[in-house]
């Protein structure tokens, strides 16, 4: 991939306006997500681009002067594009003063035109819970909270490296649930020891709560974290697949629908910012470490922003927080668009295809052929969509198009 030296966004706005190879129908939806770096302790299992911080050590108000200069910065790119939802990641955002977060998404609305409803989630964690904090954020203009509970077990938390226990979950969940219209409860399983009982015992906590949106993440071992240096044990394949059965046969059985691989919601209830990801979409990512796709009549560009706080502050006050920049060709926009939209348990439209890479068809017919032949997805001439078995071999399934795919 061809990398540049930081440029301002302006003139990545006209240099991304000239002729291209792709011929975009239209733009897709455009989501902003915002990146706040800090963490009260790096999990052991995280690569997400997080630093250790004391809530009381936070540089707020230098941040915050950051992600407004960085915004503004970028508005040439998105210039008169609505915005359908906003993201507040981390990092651990709950660390954040709702007074700040007031500040933040009063400068986004002043900055960017939001859709009517605009969907707006914060991720929180329940170890910065308190009452009233939770309830300044909705004050604030979030609409969404996203607690990430991961166990009620506390043997597990300590395992994980989480700074909260089991009371701390169940507080914060009872504020999320008297707080917001909806939340989503985040789960990991194939923690390290974890029993079947005991993921058990994790869904039944998760169910008594009747989220709206449940978020059941497999814990994977990523490169550069402290478990990669120092590997657990955990669960082998098969128990790891027979609590993924229990799992999908509970949530169906409380009324949750698994619409994509590893989130499951009640009706109205699916989070529209993820869906934006999984349909390839438009987002726009300010602060440190951030990525953005964004789609320009003749081409798809990503960028990343500065990964270091305190470098990506200076970069984004000088108007350029965007480190690296790459236009995804023409060979890898199918790769790129498969690796989101089969994550949906209804697929995707062919012509949402065409309008969103602006390749034909032909473009992603041998390998729509292979996965058929694989019985990895069903279609018709609208749609295509991953079977049973094209969920519990997702990998594969989307390595076939790849612009060498294995054999």
């Amino acid at each position: 991939m061809a990398e540049s030296a930081p440029i301002s966004p302006a003139d990545a706005a006209q240099r991304h306006l000239r002729e291209g190879t792709l011929r975009l129908s239209s733009l897709p939806p455009l989501s902003l997500y915002v990146h706040l770096p800090w963490c009260l302790r790096k999990c052991p299992y995280c690569d997400f681009n997080s630093h250790e911080s004391r809530a009381s050590a936070l540089p707020e108000a230098d941040y915050l002067d950051a992600l407004r200069a960085d915004l503004e910065s970028a508005l040439p790119l998105v210039w008169g594009r609505k915005v359908h939802s906003v993201f507040l990641g981390g990092g651990t955002p709950s660390l954040f003063s709702p007074e700040a977060i007031d500040r933040l998404l009063g400068e986004v609305r002043a900055l960017l035109p939001l859709e009517a409803g605009c969907e707006v989630t914060l991720e929180a964690n329940p170890g910065t819970f308190e009452r009233e904090r939770f309830r300044g954020y909705r004050q604030a203009g979030v609409t969404r909270l996203s607690v990430g509970v991961q166990s009620f077990d506390d043997d597990k938390l300590r395992r994980l490296g989480r700074v909260h226990d089991r009371r701390q979950a169940l507080a914060a969940l009872e504020e999320a649930r008297a707080c917001f219209d909806t939340f989503n409860l985040d789960l990991m399983y194939a923690l390290p020891g974890q029993t079947l009982h005991e993921l058990e015992a994790d869904l039944t906590e998760a169910l008594a709560f009747a989220p709206p949106h449940l978020s059941v993440y497999h814990l994977t071992i990523e490169p550069n974290t402290y478990f990669a240096k120092y590997p657990p044990a955990v669960p082998d394949d098969d128990l790891a697949f027979e609590m993924l059965d229990r799992i999908i046969e509970r949530t169906a059985a409380a009324g949750l629908d698994r619409y994509e691989v590893s989130a499951y919601a009640r009706p109205g209830h699916r989070c529209v910012h993820n869906l934006n990801y999984w349909q390839f979409g438009d987002y726009l990512g300010i602060g440190a470490g951030a990525h953005s796709k964004l789609s320009f009549p003749h081409r798809v560009v990503r960028q990343v922003r500065y990964r270091e706080p305190a470098r990506y502050m200076v970069a984004a006050r000088q108007g350029r927080a965007v480190a690296q920049e790459h236009e995804v060709t023409r060979e890898q926009l199918p790769f790129e668009f498969m690796l989101n939209a089969l994550r949906l348990k209804d697929g995707f439209e062919l012509a949402q295809f065409v309008q969103r890479t602006g390749l034909p068809l032909s473009a992603i017919a041998a390998g729509l052929e292979e996965a058929e032949r694989r019985g990895w997805v069903a279609r018709d001439w609208q749609r295509v969509w991953p079977t049973a078995q094209g969920f519990d071999f997702l990998s594969d399934l989307q390595a076939l198009f790849l612009e060498d795919p294995p054999d």
